[in-house]
């Protein structure tokens, strides 16, 4: 199917807008189709690893303040950082460019059935869990989007009856005009608004992932959620909600364990990985395909899946302190969910990149949960207004991250939990979150 499609675009200009890691694959298939591939990004590339290759290949680089600039390529891929409403994407679409992104062109193409997760909370170990739960169903999966493996490379190898799991960012469903046959949406809460024009902008984004289902599709929607709630109404196809609050919901969950129509699925004992928003995860995963697992598998995987990296990861126990990186915690909702999983307050290492969302929030889970807090990054000063506006003293700026993890070693006595959990991205400092991680557990493991 996929050398079909590409024989399509031989000897055409195929362009791609942001050298993302998402671009890379798709651009080497489409060189090996015979097409003349143009990549156009602001930045110069001409140090970065691949361009060496792909220059020797004929592909044609375009950067600085004009790369958007005449673009009359057959095919313009955007990678998910890119807007797609940028003056030079808007003026090629009206000369004819078709403009799509590797998502895009995947979903129309897969011959599987695709299940896909979206949300500003959870959305990573939702979609985890699920191919988890159908891979321990005897299923074939293949695990990509945001995570796992570049989904339209690898389109030849797909079978009709395998399943495609995909994890989707607001910046790829904001590009996307097809759904899912199977779309969950796990919370929405105010996120990446330095990048989206508003919270309703992001809103209507996380809406593609049903907007273009049929009837014979699926919906599954967190019912505590009040945008997901608003959703209901807006499903093309049919709906079934979860829920950790009501046992109307067709899954739900309380402090003894996971239930659906009134049975128990799995005790709250046997979930080895901690946490309330891993109820809403594994209910919201079972949910999606419960017409595909059985009650038993959902108890094998839960017994034993250890939780995903840089999710409240246990790193290394020194003199009596436990230190977990949860860097994934990009948002004041992220870390409001981490910092309820603990039972006793921990020292809190938070901060990083201003993507202008707001930090009020914090105020209550900090005065319940934190017994200190180590501030660094663009938005230590933002977290710390909060705080003070609440009386909540116990807390010390740190301008570097190294600094940030000693401080917290010198706060911590025989018992303690020191938390990373940054209510931040990672880009003031960092490439992303993982690295941000890896150098956490990198310093922990040097104390």
């Amino acid at each position: 199917m996929l050398e079909k499609y590409l024989s399509e675009y031989k000897n055409k200009k195929i362009g791609f807008v942001g050298m993302g890691v998402s671009n890379l694959p798709v651009i080497q298939r489409f060189i090996s189709a015979g097409a003349k591939c143009i990549v156009r990004d602001k930045n110069d590339l001409s140090s970065r690893d691949f361009y060496k290759d792909l220059s020797e290949k004929g592909v044609e680089f375009i950067n600085g303040d004009n790369y958007l600039d005449g673009i009359d390529e057959t095919l313009l891929f955007l990678s998910p950082a890119v807007r797609p409403d940028l003056e030079g994407i808007e003026n090629a679409r009206k000369n004819g460019t078709r403009v799509t992104s590797e998502m895009e062109e995947f979903f129309n193409l897969c011959p599987c059935k695709t299940i896909a997760v979206t949300g500003s909370d959870g959305k990573t170990t939702t979609t985890t869990l699920i191919a988890k739960l159908l891979e321990a169903s005897g299923k074939k999966v293949w695990l990509g989007g945001n995570i796992g493996i570049n989904l339209f490379s690898t389109l030849d190898e797909i079978k009709p009856e395998d399943f495609a799991v995909v994890e989707l960012s607001s910046f790829q469903l904001m590009k996307l005009a097809k759904s899912p046959d199977i779309a969950v949406v796990t919370n929405v809460a105010p996120n990446h608004l330095d990048w989206h024009t508003d919270m309703n902008e992001y809103v209507v984004s996380k809406k593609n992932i049903f907007n273009f289902q049929n009837e014979k599709s699926l919906l599954v929607l967190n019912n505590d959620d009040e945008y997901c709630r608003s959703f209901i109404k807006e499903a093309k196809g049919s709906v079934r909600t979860i829920s950790g609050k009501s046992t109307d919901a067709d899954v739900y969950f309380d402090d003894n364990g996971i239930y659906s129509d009134g049975k128990l699925l799995v005790s709250d004992s046997d979930i080895k990985i901690v946490g309330r928003h891993n109820r809403y995860n594994y209910s919201e995963a079972y949910t999606a395909v419960k017409d595909y697992v059985t009650p038993e598998v959902l108890r094998k995987v839960a017994s034993e899946f250890g939780g995903v990296e840089h999710r409240i990861e246990f790193v290394r126990e020194v003199d009596g302190v436990k230190y977990y990186n949860s860097s994934i915690d990009s948002s004041p909702s992220r870390t409001k969910a981490c910092l309820e999983s603990f039972k006793e307050k921990v020292i809190a290492i938070s901060g990083g990149y201003d993507k202008n969302i707001p930090y009020e929030p914090l105020a209550d889970v900090f005065s319940r949960k934190v017994k200190y807090a180590v501030l660094c990054g663009a938005t230590a000063k933002k977290i710390a207004l909060v705080l003070d506006n609440i009386g909540f003293t116990e807390y010390v700026f740190a301008d570097d991250f190294n600094k940030a993890v000693n401080l917290a070693k010198e706060k911590a006595v025989a018992g303690d939990n020191v938390v990373l959990t940054p209510a931040s991205a990672s880009f003031d400092m960092f490439k992303n979150f993982a690295e941000r991680g890896n150098i956490f557990k990198d310093i922990v493991n040097k104390l």
